[in-house]
């Protein structure tokens, strides 16, 4: 149907779509930049079907703020709505920071009485002192064949059952600038000098010059891993910018929350499992702001973190309660062997558990609540219910992954007693069942459940957020929410 008058024109130039003619003119609905309809196109969306003998200039697009749609409700309310939001998570982060900081303030350890538990680990209490030798470094001159173990100048009674007579410069320390002959094992699983190994020696005190007073401790692996660690920050920084950056400063962090809070809280006799969880909450609320910057992806990633942690925790103490792990090992049982037996080495264990399940949980949380966010970027007009399966899809590929690698890091960790329990001819039973396995079975499976569910959590907290804080001004700029 065609009108009998032509279109009125405009009053003004600049008016808004409201200021146009009476309904009788022809109109074209056009989406606007946002993908949705303005409020008189909706009003008028009957009329745009009509056929028309003319056609006019399309209305411009309403402007932002005005009422237009972002395909799942007006600006102003999406506003409202994401302050909210944010509000909320605030109020659940709240509490867990206030609790890091009640932990650091009851579990961490004066100074002063730190020191006093390293010196007396040093000169030992009861138990061989850690620090009853000072390490000095060394160079070796010559490596002799093997010998008698009493004097170097005698023929070794068999093939790898003597010694190497091993001479040695000092590079430091009171004799520093001499040359002393060492004795050192040849067994088979023994280490074999050549000529120009940095090696560290223990020298036990009394006499320097007494070659008796010096133990071959180890190699000298500064250097090349200098050069190993300076090669991945270049790799990062080349690939992450400044992000890169930010995560190798978020790398120091966490190094500095395990050497400065960690090791002297448990060294000095506070319990194992709120360490540790006061230690990822304290590097979840540093290193995720300052990895990722402060906003509502990060809070939803952090939130999902801590709530798969606790979970983590529960079951890490359960199960190991009821399948009776002891936490004992070699290096468990020096250690109580130097620090007396008031050590939890149970709850050492579970404090491992925790730590080591965060390095793979945070990055599981961030990617999920990623991809939530991309693709609503993608498309804003996606139901809660289609978002939420879409990034589902995404997570369960990842979690799949991740299972994998945990299962395969501590394979790789406990290979050699995997190998040792496999020549002794035990059966598959006996091996998962032994203390030193299970405690990596229990790590492992735990670990992988908090994983699991840590995939539907922050999925789900991340489309409800997204959708909410994602108002249609902070979309038209790009800004992150």
């Amino acid at each position: 149907m065609t009108s009998s008058r032509p279109p009125a024109r405009r009053a003004r130039a600049g008016a808004t779509a409201e200021d146009d003619d009476a309904p009788t003119g022809p109109i074209r609905v056009e989406r606007d930049r946002a993908g949705g309809f303005s409020d008189v196109q909706r009003q008028r969306g009957r009329q745009a079907d009509k056929p028309t003998g003319r056609r006019r200039r399309a209305d411009p697009p309403a402007p932002s703020g005005h009422g237009h749609g972002h395909g799942h409700g007006g600006g102003d309310l999406e506003g409202v709505s994401g302050r909210r939001v944010r509000w909320v998570l605030a109020a659940l982060l709240a509490p867990c920071a206030l609790a890091v900081l009640v932990g650091l303030v009851v579990l961490a350890p004066s100074p002063g009485e730190y020191a006093q538990v390293a010196a007396g680990a040093a000169t030992g209490q009861g138990a061989p002192g850690l620090g009853s030798q000072t390490p000095v470094d060394a160079e070796v001159v010559r490596a002799a064949g093997e010998s008698d173990c009493t004097d170097p100048n005698l023929p070794s009674p068999g093939p790898g059952e003597g010694c190497v007579a091993v001479t040695l410069r000092l590079g430091e320390g009171p004799a520093a600038g001499s040359t002393i002959v060492s004795l050192a094992p040849a067994t088979p699983g023994s280490p074999r000098f050549a000529v120009g190994d940095p090696v560290v020696l223990g020298w036990a005190g009394g006499d320097p010059a007494d070659p008796l007073t010096y133990t071959i401790v180890d190699f000298q692996r500064g250097p090349p891993l200098l050069v190993l660690g300076g090669a991945f920050a270049l790799a990062v920084l080349l690939l992450g910018r400044w992000q890169g950056l930010a995560a190798l400063v978020a790398l120091g962090v966490t190094l500095g929350v395990l050497a400065l809070f960690v090791l002297p809280a448990l060294a000095t006799g506070s319990s194992p499992v709120p360490v540790a969880l006061t230690a990822s909450g304290l590097i979840v609320g540093v290193v995720l702001p300052l990895t990722h910057g402060v906003s509502a992806r990060t809070a939803t990633a952090a939130l999902g973190t801590l709530a798969s942690l606790g979970l983590i925790g529960v079951l890490a103490v359960l199960f190991a309660a009821t399948s009776r792990l002891t936490g004992l090992g070699e290096e468990a049982s020096e250690l109580a062997g130097v620090l007396g037996p008031g050590l939890d080495l149970r709850g050492l264990l579970l404090a491992g558990v925790i730590i080591g399940a965060l390095g793979v949980l945070d990055d599981v949380t961030v990617t999920q609540t990623s991809a939530v966010w991309e693709l609503h970027r993608a498309d804003p007009a996606t139901r809660l219910a289609d978002l939420y399966g879409a990034a589902m899809r995404v997570g369960r590929d990842h979690v799949a992954s991740a299972v994998n690698t945990l299962v395969l890091a501590y394979a790789g960790a406990a290979l050699p007693l995997l190998l040792l329990f496999a020549l002794a001819g035990r059966g598959l039973g006996d091996l998962l069942t032994a203390e030193d396995v299970a405690q990596e079975v229990v790590r492992t499976l735990v670990g992988s459940i908090g994983l699991v569910a840590s995939v539907p959590l922050t999925t789900v907290l991340a489309a409800v957020v997204v959708r909410a804080v994602r108002s249609s001004s902070t979309e038209s700029r790009g800004e992150p929410a």
